[in-house]
């Protein structure tokens, strides 16, 4: 028999939240960050690298390695793993550094 640790402490999440990433609903529970609720979702990458196309997603989960960059309601470079997610975000798979106009 497994254990939750939501039954475990006997807590109760609020309900839960719908992002939207690359147009496709994705639920989320209240505190849970954009890349968490992905990566429940079986997403695993949401950025492509700049150099090669490269699928990233989160990697060391605290922000310092940026990996997990994506575009978060029309602004780029939004680190997912520090953003919680919010009912109604629209979450779209970032290219590079996200400044497409910047290209050269």
């Amino acid at each position: 028999m497994g254990r939750n640790p939501i039954d475990l402490v006997g807590a109760e999440p609020g309900p839960a939240r719908t992002v939207l990433f690359d147009g496709r609903p994705v639920p989320a529970l209240p505190g849970q960050t954009i890349a968490a609720a992905l990566w429940a979702a079986g997403v695993l990458a949401w950025r492509t690298t700049r150099d090669g196309g490269r699928p990233r997603g989160a990697f060391c989960g605290i922000g310092q390695c940026f990996d997990c960059l994506a575009t978060v309601n029309g602004r780029p470079n939004r680190r997912t793993c520090l953003e919680p997610a919010e009912d109604g975000d629209t979450v779209t798979t970032q290219e590079g550094h996200g400044h497409a106009e910047l290209a050269i």
